[in-house]
């Protein structure tokens, strides 16, 4: 296993499968926005290859995500390969739900265990406005379909002032009193283009909470206040599942991450909120070999930075979130 330059272990690897996207969120893509052509974007095989080489270094978990990982042609196969490769134990799905409904089941064939569904309301009509696309139904009939498959299901949902701040926070987090689902309210972290926009319409995780318990009464931090994965995690009287707060903003978990995301060009982003990258696809495709990979990885690890500056007020705005992936 690799340890960067401040001792902590990295073993996490977030893949985005594409950039492109079916939804238009607002916090995350402008309507008009351009997807990279398919020359630029990592082959299964290129793909698998460098899975297979962070692998070998020690990485065991690995999430493919996005832009909207669906809408990649053989996600089932990719998948199924990926969980194949020797030393990986651990794979994940993050997705919109959108295309969910028809390949929950062939997922869960191929070995996918639990996913990942954003959702950032339950009301049709404020989903749409978040989105830009009338697409809740379709999300709902894959969360019950993922649901139906016995896949696990983590429901995340970006928090934004104005927009899913208020009643929608309180309903999804009653969702968890009667469903064995951990609800994930994320702040919103301001980098790429749209950061203004992000800055301003934070939404802080101690606001978050106070809402949820004036509604629904007292949350209990579980875990003895140990972070699941990048989450704090609560449970509410009687409820049969968790709340999530995700607050890289205000609460940042910098000293404990150990993840690095492969964007859909094949390029290392170090930190999610920096613009520290490496581009691991040319070399492969210029005929490096897996040692000269491996080399390249692990010496750009090693310069995995100690953690974000938004706190400073400098934000990343070479990438957006598809573009990264979540």
């Amino acid at each position: 296993m690799i340890h960067d330059q401040f001792g902590r272990p990295i073993q996490y690897l977030r893949v985005a499968v594409t950039d492109a996207c079916n939804l238009r969120c607002r916090y995350c893509l402008p309507e008009d926005m351009r997807f990279y052509p398919p020359a630029h974007l990592m082959r299964d095989d290129e793909l698998l290859r460098l899975v297979r080489v962070f692998a070998s270094l020690g990485f065991n978990k690995v999430r493919l995500t996005g832009g909207e990982p669906t809408l990649r042609d053989g996600l089932v196969d990719l998948l199924r390969a990926i969980i194949a490769v020797p030393g990986i134990r651990d794979v994940g799905l993050t997705t919109n739900g959108v295309r969910l409904a028809a390949l929950a089941g062939p997922l869960k064939a191929a070995g996918l265990r639990r996913v990942n569904i954003s959702l950032d309301s339950t009301d049709p009509e404020a989903f749409h406005l978040i989105t830009c696309r009338d697409r809740f139904h379709e999300v709902w009939r894959g969360i019950e379909a993922a649901a139906a498959a016995g896949l696990g299901i983590k429901l995340n949902t970006v928090v934004v002032r104005g927009f899913n701040d208020g009643r929608d926070v309180v309903a999804l987090a009653r969702l968890t009193l009667t469903r064995p689902w951990q609800v994930r309210f994320i702040e919103l972290m301001p980098f790429g283009a749209l950061h203004e926009f992000q800055r301003d319409r934070l939404v802080t995780e101690a606001e978050m909470l106070a809402s949820i318990t004036a509604a629904l009464g007292p949350a209990a931090p579980l875990y003895g206040g140990a972070l699941d994965g990048e989450a704090r995690v609560f449970k509410l009287p009687g409820a049969r599942g968790e709340l999530g707060f995700i607050s890289s903003v205000t609460r940042p978990f910098c000293a404990q991450c150990g993840r690095v995301r492969l964007m859909a060009n094949g390029i290392l982003r170090l930190c999610l909120l920096r613009a520290d990258e490496v581009d691991l696809l040319s070399p492969l495709r210029e005929g490096a070999s897996d040692d000269a990979l491996r080399a390249l990885i692990t010496e750009s690890l090693r310069r995995k930075p100690s953690g974000h500056e938004v706190q400073e007020g400098r934000y990343a705005t070479n990438r957006t979130v598809s573009q990264i992936g979540g």
